[in-house]
């Protein structure tokens, strides 16, 4: 299947190798839009994911930005959609197969800190699992123990704070928290995450950033907070809430990710 789906991706966009992958979240597809490229709906892609939640493009944007070629993942399915936490094996794989040398995964999430309010941008250190999933069980051998410790790769982080400073964009630093949604969380699940260390809480991520390491693919994210949390201010929580804020973010993630596009040696 995979063979199928390159040679449709190569007939359109060319067979050049691109450099990295970038999955873009609730909102924040028009960062697909700065790519000189082609696009392709995931429809005319066996096997991909519908990523059927409003506020995703579902399509594969390959081009250039910044001087490198790229691979941009419009859309990403969720497990809430089916229950499936490999939902996004096969595009995290078609983009290994077409050269990435790894990933920068962003998505909307809440703030679990009052001093980063709706409109900030964070830059993953870490996560919490909390939802229990996981998209490696049931595979069959001693590949799925994956090491975790600097799954967030430590140089792609430097260089992410350095783009930030040079662009003087605010990018706080924190851990992501993800729970399996749809459902929003409880004040009560909030307070407990953040004692547990969490700075941000979403539904996604997580089982990309696992599926991606045990791939060997490097792994990036950042956060575009839309929210504050249960219980941490008197907004009203929605997803309709998070389209519209996702776009405060978007414009932080892009002038992030353009200067550290440039400055990829």
């Amino acid at each position: 299947m995979t063979d199928d789906i390159l040679a449709t991706i190569r007939d359109r966009a060319g067979d050049a190798p691109v450099r990295l992958g970038l999955i873009l979240g609730s909102g924040l597809g028009h960062v697909a839009d700065a790519v000189d490229g082609v696009s392709i709906d995931y429809a005319d892609l066996p096997g991909f994911p519908h990523a059927g939640v409003s506020g995703h493009s579902p399509k594969l944007t390959i081009g250039t930005l910044e001087g490198q070629r790229i691979a941009v993942l419009g859309g990403r399915a969720h497990y809430y959609e089916a229950g499936d936490p490999k939902a996004m094996r096969l595009p995290l794989e078609v983009l290994k197969a077409l050269g990435a040398e790894g990933v920068i995964a962003t998505n909307a999430a809440g703030s679990l800190d009052p001093e980063m309010p709706t409109g900030s941008a964070m830059l993953l250190t870490d996560h919490i699992n909390f939802s229990g999933l996981n998209p490696l069980i049931g595979e069959p051998d001693d590949s799925r123990f994956v090491p975790m410790t600097d799954a967030y790769d430590p140089d792609w982080r430097r260089g992410l704070v350095a783009a930030a400073d040079a662009t003087g964009t605010p990018l706080s630093q924190g851990v992501y928290a993800w729970y399996s949604g749809p459902s929003f969380e409880t004040p009560a699940e909030i307070r407990a995450i953040r004692m547990l260390g969490a700075d941000a809480v979403g539904m996604s991520t997580v089982p990309e950033v696992i599926l991606a390491r045990f791939m060997g693919l490097r792994v990036s994210a950042i956060s575009a907070i839309t929210n504050m949390a249960a219980g941490m201010s008197d907004e009203k929580i929605g997803h309709a809430h998070t389209k519209e804020m996702a776009p405060l973010g978007a414009a932080k993630l892009e002038a992030i990710l353009r200067n550290f596009l440039a400055n990829m040696q």
